[in-house]
């Protein structure tokens, strides 16, 4: 018997879901509506199939991926959109998908896919007033908005650090450059007072190997899989006892760099102590002051491109550190560093407490989006119970 107010049935009740729209690579050109797949949105393209607002969950290869487009797209073939929302609201919609852990029922056999038929028959319980599914939403809106506004802060953030850097360490346009001439150095033309360093002269790899059975389950873990592409900001992590490989640790403040596939720009600041892939650099300055050349530098695209050069191997390359420490970074005098540093570490302290405050914001949604959904937690008491949630996960 459903709780008063609530309606009982398969999901057809809530939401019709059509399968979506073939559409080629080739076909995918640029354009201003996103083109969403059982992965995320992924393209763009000049034309769409559906007005926004929609929701779009994954039907193949990437099974019970939930994703909401307030504007209007093309839902790609590995995908179920909603046509049909039955006067629900559209983001509660996309909520209550989130907790139906669509995964479970894969019905391929050699690649993971979902039946609508037998989608829309699974038995649910929802709030059937509009004014509560609407509440519920912007509940879980407020998480997502926050965690949003954080995310954007964190890119201007990089941002303003590289362009820092490649003011000072690639234009030399530092302050007071207008006093200084450039002289000539094996390095190319530096400003006259910096030293000829290279990469390896400023800091180091180190490795800690340590064995799975030395190393507490729980200890944080950052796999390849974890770390964000072009961001420094290392916002997720595992657990040490889920992998079973030789790992190597490292320490808050570390440097990590992805070798393998050097192009996908894997290269972050470790926020915790933890272990790390085997395939990861741990790089530590060999002094403080010169902690955020060496973070910028290393995170920079041009870095990025010369590792990728040098890379060895075919299918799996990978950036040979012994060839990157030969990568030329002049440095200036101690006044100047001193004078970096205090402009680019407090950045990098900056997004290290977005990535936590982003963490605990999803772990508060996350633990009340089902206790919503499912009338656990009465919308009235929601903010109560959130305040509870954060101050258990900070």
């Amino acid at each position: 018997m459903p709780k008063p107010g609530w309606c009982a049935g398969p999901l057809e009740s809530l939401l019709t879901l059509q399968r979506g729209f073939d559409i080629t690579k080739k076909e995918q050109a640029p354009g201003h509506y996103a083109v969403i797949s059982s992965s995320g949105p992924n393209s763009t393209h000049s034309d769409f199939k559906v007005a926004g607002p929609g929701v779009v969950i994954g039907r193949k290869g990437t099974l019970g991926t939930v994703f909401f487009s307030e504007r209007a797209y093309w839902p790609h073939d590995t995908t179920l959109w909603v046509k049909e929302f039955h006067g629900n609201d559209p983001k509660f919609c996309y909520y209550f998908l989130k907790t139906m852990a669509f995964e479970r029922f894969d019905c391929g056999s050699s690649n993971p896919t979902l039946n609508r038929n037998h989608v829309h028959q699974l038995p649910i319980e929802y709030p059937a007033p509009i004014e509560v599914q609407r509440r519920i939403a912007s509940i879980l809106s407020a998480y997502d908005d926050l965690i949003e506004n954080n995310t954007r802060r964190i890119k201007i953030l990089e941002n303003m650090a590289q362009m820092l850097y490649r003011e000072w360490f690639v234009n030399f346009r530092f302050p007071g450059h207008e006093k200084v001439r450039m002289v000539e150095s094996e390095l190319g033309p530096i400003p006259e007072g910096w030293q000829q360093t290279k990469l390896g002269d400023l800091c180091a790899e180190v490795r800690r190997g340590v064995h799975p059975s030395e190393v507490d389950p729980d200890t944080p873990y950052i796999g390849l899989e974890h770390m964000p592409r072009k961001s420094i900001a290392l916002n997720d992590w595992g657990r040490a006892g889920d992998v079973g490989s030789t790992k190597l640790h490292f320490k808050r403040g570390e440097i990590l760099f992805c070798k393998i596939r050097p192009y996908f720009h894997k290269v972050g600041v470790a926020p915790v102590d933890g272990v790390a892939s085997s395939d990861a650099i741990v790089i530590v300055p060999k002094s403080e002051r010169y902690f955020s050349v060496v973070v910028c530098c290393v995170s920079s695209e041009d870095f990025v491109l010369q590792a990728t050069q040098t890379s060895q191997g075919t299918k799996m390359p990978r950036a040979n550190w012994d060839v990157l420490t030969n990568y030329p970074l002049p440095t200036p005098d101690a006044t100047l560093l001193e004078q970096f540093n205090g402009a680019i570490q407090p950045v990098v302290e900056m997004l290290q407490n977005l990535v936590f405050r982003n963490r605990n914001l999803r772990a508060t949604r996350d633990l009340l989006l089902p206790k919503l959904i499912s009338g656990e937690i009465p919308v009235d008491a929601a903010d109560d119970y959130a305040s509870e949630l954060m101050e258990q996960t900070a």
